[in-house]
């Protein structure tokens, strides 16, 4: 009698462990998905503002693309935030205080600082995590020469006085081509996941 307790609990230990580890794998593939659904969203998000830019570039210089990433940089982030998904941007030096970090960003946009000192190119920077009750990738921001025209050391004084009057609190300056700008987030409710 006791030798089939033990096989029963034997069986139902090996079931639950084999149960835990497809759910696990299941995981796993929903998070590759979910990463993958992600970078697509960010890839769209950031042509459309890099799109955006140029054109007030082209048309106007650095200062018309301030005002235009003022103006639309919040709509077009909404555009993109549709079906579930959220959108947003985020840095250790944001321009607007809207994007401001918190403790947990701060936490993986130090680490992103920490592995490009390391070597690994700013553009393998990403992380997914689930926080609550939302799934969450972040992926690094890096700096292209063009973003230096209004986030770098050497600003003209007209993009200078630009920003001061649109974000008197910008710490979002002195990049150098190659840096961390910050991070696009993307996030979806896990009761939404499908």
């Amino acid at each position: 009698m006791k030798l089939k307790f033990i096989s029963a609990l034997l069986t139902l230990v090996i079931f639950q462990t084999l149960q835990a580890q497809t759910d696990d794998s299941k995981r796993n593939l929903s998070d590759k998905q979910l990463s993958q659904q992600a970078k697509e969203k960010i890839k769209l998000f950031a042509n459309d503002l890099k799109k955006t830019l140029k054109q007030g570039l082209k048309a106007q210089g650095p200062v018309a693309a301030i005002e235009l990433c003022h103006s639309q940089a919040p709509n077009i982030s909404e555009a993109h935030s549709m079906n579930g998904w959220s959108l947003s941007r985020t840095s250790l030096k944001t321009r607007n205080t809207n994007n401001t970090a918190n403790e947990w960003q701060v936490g993986i946009l130090q680490s992103f600082e920490d592995k490009k000192l390391a070597g690994i190119p700013v553009k393998a920077l990403e992380a997914s995590l689930v926080r609550g009750d939302r799934f969450y990738f972040i992926k690094a921001m890096p700096t292209a020469p063009l973003c230096t025209t209004c986030h770098g050391a050497e600003l003209s004084a007209n993009v200078k006085t630009r920003l001061a009057e649109l974000y008197p609190s910008d710490q979002a300056v002195g990049f150098r081509a190659g840096d961390i700008r910050g991070a696009f987030i993307v996030s979806k409710r896990i009761n939404e996941l499908e």
